[in-house]
């Protein structure tokens, strides 16, 4: 398989057009057209982990985090990221990032985390916003059922845990074909009217120039009539975050201590306990301070996060235990997920789990 062809099945996990506009996710090193030996998943890379994949025969290194974030305005070597680009290039090693695109998965980072701690019933903590589109176009009524099964086959009509979602009218469409038209009924000149249907149906955004694509080719018409538009509608299934809850209530610092144990954290930084039962948990990997707010809203006992600054903690309020794990320890099943996922879609390839400890920050 090539570079591409595998980051094709990655992305059907965690397609790019789902991670943050601020991100720098895909293929950062390497040709996408060369051959996959053998593939090493990491958290991060860094020149550790490029020895690894040396020494293991991999020449492609799928890393949650991206080695390159902002531009690079010269590989001299002088610090860790250039050091890394550097032997990946001389080694002919590809990298690739999955980062905010896997946060914002149904089944990325924060699932996972989820069946780590036994959290039931998991959903979307922060839905992505402006990510569902609707699709209305006309047909003729003797071409409608074709057309449908195009759009459905591109992707189209999938809500939730349905597909082939759609609604449909009938009525009458009308056009006159000027002398420079090729219509496919009706004559040149004069006005048609023809028995149409008008097919509605909603769309995850990424897939739109798919969805186009098959509309124009399953379409009769020289024309076709369409509307796109975006709606404000909850995605469910796209966003950061998730919310669910244990199968049996614990006090706060049994909890927090099957955390740490569960999540094998250093320490964990929180908030005043309240005394109250938890039941409730959210949970956001990596840097999530700014979903306290939505932690709250959801009514979580306990929202479990990284990196959150000294004044973040306030925000508690004696509503919520905001409790700072780690970023590491948040993402650090990631890899994991990675591995079994992709042994899954191609059980015979050589995928290995990075054995390099990249967590920066050390506990005494």
């Amino acid at each position: 398989m090539t570079v591409k062809e595998v980051s094709a099945l990655w992305e059907e996990l965690a397609p790019l057009a789902h991670a943050e506009s601020f991100d720098n996710v895909g293929l950062l090193v390497g040709d996408p057209n060369m051959h996959v030996n053998g593939i090493l998943v990491t958290l991060d890379t860094l020149e550790s982990v490029v020895d690894e994949a040396i020494e293991k025969k991999c020449n492609l290194i799928v890393s949650f985090h991206p080695i390159i974030f902002k531009g690079l305005k010269k590989l001299t070597g002088s610090n860790y990221v250039e050091r890394v680009v550097i032997k990946a290039i001389a080694n002919n090693i590809a990298i690739y990032s999955m980062h905010t695109a896997l946060d914002n998965s149904m089944i990325g980072v924060n699932s996972k985390i989820c069946e780590v701690l036994d959290i039931k019933d998991p959903k979307i903590l922060i839905p992505k916003e402006r990510t569902i589109k609707k699709l209305t176009t006309y047909a003729p009524l003797v071409e409608a059922e074709k057309v449908k099964q195009a759009l459905f086959d591109a992707g189209a009509g999938e809500l939730g845990n349905y597909s082939n979602c759609s609604f449909s009218t009938e009525g009458i469409g009308s056009f006159k074909a000027s002398e420079k038209a090729n219509p496919s009924v009706g004559k040149v000149g004069a006005v048609h009217l023809e028995k149409e249907v008008q097919i509605n149906m909603i769309f995850s955004f990424e897939r739109e120039q798919d969805i186009l694509n098959a509309l124009f080719t399953s379409h009769p018409y020289e024309e076709v009539a369409y509307e796109v538009l975006v709606l404000e509608n909850t995605n469910q299934d796209l966003g950061m975050g998730m919310v669910g809850t244990l199968e049996n209530e614990m006090d706060e610092a049994d909890f927090l201590n099957q955390v740490k144990a569960r999540m094998n954290a250093g320490i964990i930084r929180h908030s005043r306990l309240l005394g109250k039962k938890v039941k409730r948990v959210a949970v956001l990997g990596g840097s999530g301070a700014f979903a306290i707010a939505a932690a709250k809203s959801s009514k979580a006992d306990v929202f479990i996060t990284a990196d959150v600054k000294y004044h973040q903690f306030f925000e508690a309020e004696g509503n919520i235990v905001i409790a700072d794990i780690g970023h590491f320890e948040t993402e650090q099943f990631t890899k994991d997920l990675l591995v079994d996922y992709l042994t899954k879609k191609i059980p015979n390839f050589a995928i290995s789990l990075s054995e390099s400890n990249t967590n920066p920050i050390k506990y005494l």
